[in-house]
């Protein structure tokens, strides 16, 4: 029976995995930034300064890393494929 792991890998983590867990973290960050950015909105205080709201972007970011990182893992796994076959 052949194993679904990747062959040059000991720890059972695949291509593209970092780039996921990367593309996580910097997501939550600008999640959180989000949430930090709006609330002064609904509590009527002052706004943050317009650098704050940059900050936010990380979660577009956040997303086109983890993309990558999918991306990566996807055509590992098809060249893979075509060379098995």
């Amino acid at each position: 029976m052949r194993s679904e792991t990747p062959s040059n890998s000991t720890d059972g983590t695949g291509p593209g995995d970092g780039l996921v867990r990367a593309g996580a973290i910097v997501f939550l960050i600008g999640a959180v930034a989000t949430l930090v950015t709006v609330a002064p909105l609904f509590l009527g205080t002052e706004p943050f300064p317009p650098v704050a709201y940059g900050v936010c972007m990380l979660m577009g970011l956040g997303f086109l890393i983890a993309a990558a990182g999918v991306l990566r893992s996807i055509a590992v796994q098809r060249r893979r494929a075509r060379s098995a076959g």
